[in-house]
């Protein structure tokens, strides 16, 4: 008796296993490995890693927002994307486009190009201090040192408005490497 038990057990794994392979084969009859993930991506950094699971990091905040496509436009355009996808920890001051839009007729453009992409870089990293920091953890009168070497200078009235230097902060977003606030104005370093 226990070896007919066997037998049957045995001839059962082979069964399933056989109709896993012919299920793995592709139309062309090749075998493939049956996996349910999907390809990396090639020739990408950090930012093109696909995680639909974890909270988004930074850069994933703002390319999730309307309101942020000049500042994407820009991210890439300095090849900051895969940078800001790290671990960090960041906080990230987000211009909306129409603080863009509000910079004289020219400028945005004039930085896309890329032999301004020196310039470009030192105005993006002129938003982005390397610390995580809450609205709890802003101070008036706090003095920041962003990514480009220069200072930025927080105003926090009692009714808690935040400001960066002349920026509102018009809302917060936790991120998974960082804070993300987006702000009114584009900061301009000095």
């Amino acid at each position: 008796m226990k070896k007919q038990v066997f037998h049957l057990i045995a001839f059962t794994v082979v069964v399933f296993m056989m109709s896993c392979q012919s299920s793995a084969k592709d139309e062309g009859g090749s075998t493939a490995a049956a996996t349910t993930e999907q390809p990396a991506p090639t020739g990408g950094g950090q930012a093109s890693v696909v995680d639909e699971n974890s909270e988004p990091n930074v850069v994933k905040v703002a390319v999730g927002s309307a309101d942020h496509t000049t500042l994407v436009a820009a991210l890439k355009a300095a090849d900051l994307v895969d940078a800001m996808a790290n671990v960090g920890p960041f906080t990230v001051f987000a211009p909306t486009n129409a603080a863009f839009d509000a910079l004289p007729p020219g400028t945005v453009e004039g930085l896309l190009k890329p032999e301004k992409k020196p310039d470009l870089t030192k105005v993006l990293k002129y938003h982005v201090t390397t610390s995580s920091l809450s609205e709890m953890m802003l101070s008036d009168g706090m003095t920041l040192g962003m990514a480009n070497g220069g200072k930025t200078t927080i105003k926090k009235s009692a009714d808690g408005k935040i400001m960066i230097n002349d920026a509102n902060v018009l809302g917060a977003v936790k991120a998974s490497n960082g804070m993300v606030y987006v702000i009114d104005k584009v900061l301009l370093p000095q």
